[in-house]
C-alpha cells in the first residue's frame, strides 16, 4: 500500500482551492438572488417602491403581511375543500378544489380595505391502464386544467365604490388555453400584465416574477412576488405611481397582497 504525504504547498493550494470554490458558490447564490423585475421606464422613475415585510402566520390567519404604512391588521384563512371522481376503470378522473380567504388592510389614516378572496381550480385528465410495472395501456394526458382566482375590494371610507380582481388560467389538449388578469370597478379597468427579471430573448434559471399593472397604456403599478433565485419569498416588492390619489394606492396595494398571499399559499402547498 502506498502512503500519501500532503506537504506544505499541498496544503496550502487545498486550502486555497477550498476558499476560491466557496466564494463561487456564494457568488452564484448572491446573484441569484439579486434580482429585480424589469418594468416600464416610466414607472420606475415615477414610483414610491415599498418593500414586503411578511409577518408571522397564525392559525386559520394569513401572514402579517406590512407594506411601507400599509398593514394587514385582520385576516382569516378558509378551510381547503377538494372532491375528485372518476370512471369504473380510473381512465378518466375530474377532480376539484376551493379555499377562501379574506383580511383588512389599514394605512396611517382612517381609512382601510377589505378583501374576500377565493380559488377554485378543476381538473380534467385522461389516465393510462396500469397492466404491470412495465407495460401500461394508452396513455397520460392533461385534458384541461383550470384557475380561478377572485378577490373582492371595498374601502370603509366608501363601501359603494369597490374593485374586483380576476386571475384566470386555462391549459390542456381539450382547449385553446387562455391567461386573463385585470382589476376593475365596472368602469375603469386595470391590465394585470406577467413580467420577470429576464429581457428580451434572454431565459434565465431562476428569474424574478410579477406583474405589471397597466391603465389605459400607463403603468400605475408593479409587484414583484418572487425574487428568484434561492429564496424568492425574501425579495417581494411593490412599486406604486406617485401620482396616484391615497384611495387608489390603498386599493391597489390590498390587491397586490392578495396575490402575494395567492402566490405564498401555491409555494408552501395550502
Amino acid at each position: 500500500m502506498k502512503s500519501v504525504i500532503i506537504t506544505g504547498n499541498s496544503k496550502v493550494n487545498f486550502k486555497k482551492g477550498y476558499f476560491l470554490g466557496l466564494l463561487f458558490i456564494l457568488g452564484v447564490q448572491t446573484a441569484m438572488g439579486q434580482k429585480i423585475l424589469i418594468i416600464s421606464d416610466s414607472l420606475k422613475a415615477n414610483a414610491e417602491v415599498l418593500k414586503v415585510k411578511m409577518g408571522v402566520q397564525s392559525m386559520g390567519k394569513i401572514p402579517k403581511f406590512k407594506v411601507g404604512d400599509y398593514a394587514v391588521v385582520a385576516s382569516k384563512m378558509g378551510w381547503a375543500h377538494s372532491s375528485s371522481t372518476s370512471n369504473f376503470f380510473n381512465t378518466k378522473s375530474d377532480s376539484k378544489s376551493s379555499q377562501k380567504f379574506s383580511f383588512v388592510l389599514a394605512g396611517q389614516g382612517v381609512d382601510s380595505a377589505k378583501v374576500d378572496a377565493a380559488t377554485n381550480t378543476q381538473l380534467q385528465t385522461h389516465n393510462a391502464i396500469r397492466v404491470s410495472d412495465h407495460f401500461s395501456w394508452g396513455d397520460d394526458e392533461l385534458l384541461k386544467q383550470s384557475f380561478n382566482f377572485s378577490a373582492y375590494i371595498s374601502l370603509t371610507s366608501d363601501t359603494s365604490e369597490a374593485w374586483v380582481l380576476v386571475m384566470q388560467d386555462e391549459t390542456g389538449s381539450q382547449t385553446d388555453g387562455k391567461h386573463k388578469a385585470f382589476l376593475t370597478d365596472g368602469a375603469r379597468r386595470i391590465q394585470i400584465l406577467p413580467v420577470s427579471s429576464d429581457s428580451n430573448g434572454q431565459h434565465s434559471l431562476l428569474p424574478a416574477l410579477g406583474y405589471e399593472f397597466v391603465e389605459i397604456g400607463k403603468s400605475v403599478g408593479a409587484l414583484q412576488y418572487s425574487g428568484g433565485g434561492i429564496f424568492p419569498l425574501n425579495h417581494n416588492i411593490i412599486w406604486l405611481h406617485k401620482d396616484l390619489d391615497p384611495k387608489m394606492k390603498l386599493m391597489l396595494t390590498a390587491a397586490m397582497i392578495a396575490i402575494l398571499e395567492l402566490k405564498f399559499g401555491q409555494q408552501v402547498g395550502h
